[in-house]
């Protein structure tokens, strides 16, 4: 199944069809679960990005909520 099919059918069945899976925000969440992956290991990335989306949930915007886990990542580096 491609990928813009997949998310519309997923979208459908979760009741999450309101949610705009645009490029933007496709490559925001990308580029968050490859950081994370990279930064800490490979399973932090769903993990991450499934936190980034409990926060988006509860009111924060996506571009918020991802910058706020890719600050940590980033400080976590300059740290080591």
């Amino acid at each position: 199944m491609e990928l813009k099919q997949w998310l519309t059918t997923l979208s459908a069945e979760l009741g999450t069809s309101d949610i705009r899976m645009d490029d933007n925000t496709v490559r925001t969440v990308l580029d968050l679960a490859r950081d994370s992956a990279h930064e800490v290991e490979r399973v932090a990335a769903p993990l991450t990005t499934f936190l980034v989306g409990i926060a988006v949930g509860r009111g924060a915007t996506l571009g918020t909520a991802s910058a706020a886990a890719t600050a940590l990542l980033l400080n976590d580096e300059a740290a080591d």
